[in-house]
């Protein structure tokens, strides 16, 4: 018989194993192709997993609750139109993560007559939550070049990140699809690898009939993901069965986020967008004499294509024209998304940062001994961001239409100025829970990996809350532009000498100061004058507080 093993899929670059929160199926059951089998979870993501193909459950392997590691079959499909008396023809397929990881499709088949080559599809992996595409930027290998595994075979781009994707497997570079500067959907296949010891001629017309079939369902499964490209504008969810069926039934966006959802964390499920679809199809009469519903999130949001008028822009003979870089473009386009999005407020307020520059002026000597590493203020000011955003968790949040999201995380992204003159923001993952020496060793690894284009996509994912230092540049005070989906962002100015007014015991003197910034911009629509003052006094206070004879 022929039979489709369903594997755990690996679901970012750092997650082994996956835990089974519900079983749709049972044993016996007959399923069609992209039917919802199972819904995993990680510390990064719940996902659905959709079966590739049709069948029947022939076996669960894994009971609700069970964590299983990555590439572990969890259940195994008797495939439609097999014969149950042909035990000696079984095909195994595996299907290596189709979401956010590097993966590849392998088909073997065995039988007492043939020899099939074996392939392995380098899939286009994706590189965060709302990232449906990515740009080939660089192909390090070309069609005939021998691999071995982890080799790096190309460079992408997305705007999150750049990153290096290297091989999973060794073998021969048998095809290439994509060429360099290509814009490929996430899930799409880019490359294909003749594995070791495969024989690599004319496999397409020897293979059986059988396997044929199913590499054609577990192609339709990897081109699932890549459906999703055109939902890219929703900030929320959906797993690819569901982005599959909003596609082919016509439901928008718009339509797809209003929709309640009953599964857990209230995403979305099969049951649920076709319900929605059977409704919508039952009231059709009405619609042509009215528009379909919008959510309370998709009113409330900005209409951002509506088309903005520019002013014209001269150009003289002696001027020169440089079309902006890729990340240029991003940023100007992000920036401009979070003015349109959000109402911006911004704060301002003068710290004695006294205290901080005399210690560090005589512990960074010691400092470098003890750690290996220099300390500059930048850990200070995040250690003293992220106690205050304990204390006020309404900035440590996020808008959803007209939800308000509270993270329970505090991850602190850190503005890096690239030698390209671009700009990223790395993140520090649970600044909160971190002391001094931890947090300086964070900030100097972050700053490094970024200035030499070595970030991962977990490095610049998951922000709650970002800084940016002006003062690098002498800058006194600036009014940054909120990072959106977050509702603030800290400026920190330039530290200068300044005479101030010092109250003593004996009355007040004039005295030097350290003196500097701190203006903070923060979403109106949630943040209101009286938290987002109370928050930027709350990190003045702690950094004005600072004990000048603290251990290091």
């Amino acid at each position: 018989m022929s039979t489709f093993e369903i594997l755990m899929p690996k679901m970012g670059e750092s997650v082994e194993e996956a835990t089974i929160t519900k079983w749709f199926v049972s044993v016996g059951d007959k399923i069609e192709e992209d039917d919802v089998l199972l819904e995993i979870a990680t510390d990064k993501v719940d996902s659905e997993i959709p079966s590739p193909v049709t069948g029947i459950v022939k076996e669960l392997l894994y009971e609700t609750d069970a964590l299983v590691p990555v590439g572990k079959a969890v259940a195994i499909i008797e495939l439609e139109g097999s014969d149950s008396a042909e035990e000696e023809k079984t095909e195994a397929v595996e299907v290596k993560d189709k979401k956010k990881e590097v993966a590849g499709t392998q088909v073997q088949a065995s039988d007492s007559s043939a020899t099939v080559a074996s392939t392995f599809e380098i899939i286009m992996p994706k590189m965060g939550e709302s990232v449906e595409e990515a740009t080939i930027t660089k192909w390090f290998v070309s069609v005939g070049d021998k691999i071995e595994e982890d080799d790096v075979l190309l460079e992408i781009a997305t705007d999150k990140v750049d990153s290096e994707i290297p091989s999973p497997v060794a073998g021969t570079v048998s095809e290439i699809l994509y060429e360099t500067d290509a814009l490929v959907p996430v899930g799409k296949a880019v490359a294909i690898i003749t594995m070791e010891g495969a024989e690599g001629t004319s496999n397409a017309t020897s293979q059986p009939a059988a396997v044929k079939e199913v590499e054609k369902s577990v192609e339709s499964a990897s081109q699932v993901s890549a459906a999703a490209q055109d939902f890219s504008t929703s900030d929320k969810f959906y797993s690819p069965l569901v982005k599959s069926i909003a596609k082919a039934e016509g439901v928008s966006v718009q339509e797809l986020d209003s929709i309640k959802g009953t599964g857990q964390n209230n995403r979305v499920t099969k049951v649920d967008i076709l319900d929605y679809v059977k409704n919508r199809n039952a009231s059709s009469p009405a619609k042509s004499s009215s528009k379909p519903a919008s959510s309370p999130a998709a009113s409330s949001a900005p209409k951002a294509k509506e088309a903005i008028q520019r002013p014209p822009v001269s150009v003289n003979a002696e001027d020169e024209i440089v079309e902006m870089d890729r990340m240029r473009k991003l940023i100007a386009d992000h920036m401009v998304m979070s003015k349109q999005v959000s109402p911006h407020v911004t704060a301002v307020i003068e710290v004695d940062m006294t205290n901080i520059v005399l210690w560090r002026n005589k512990s960074k000597a010691a400092y470098l001994d003890k750690y290996g590493e220099k300390i500059t203020f930048t850990p200070i000011f995040f250690e003293a961001t992220a106690r205050a955003l304990r204390d006020f968790p309404g900035v440590n949040a996020s808008v959803d239409g007209q939800n308000i999201i509270y993270r329970k995380n505090v991850n602190i992204g850190m503005a890096v100025a690239l030698p390209s003159g671009n700009l990223i923001v790395p993140v520090i993952k649970q600044a909160d829970h971190k002391n001094l020496a931890g947090l300086t060793s964070d900030v100097n690894r972050m700053a490094s990996l970024a200035r030499n284009n070595k970030l991962s996509p977990d490095d610049i994912q998951g922000g709650t809350f970002t800084i940016t230092n002006f003062g690098s540049f002498k800058n006194i005070i600036g009014t940054p532009i909120i990072n959106q989906p977050q509702v603030a962002i800290l400026a920190v100015g330039a530290i200068e000498k300044k005479p101030a007014v010092i109250e003593t015991p004996t009355g007040d003197v004039i005295g030097i100061r350290h003196k500097m910034f701190l203006s903070l911009s923060y979403d109106h629509r949630i943040v209101d004058g009286a938290l987002g003052g109370n928050f930027l006094r709350r990190i003045g206070d702690y950094l004005e507080q600072f004990d000048i004879d603290r251990a290091i």
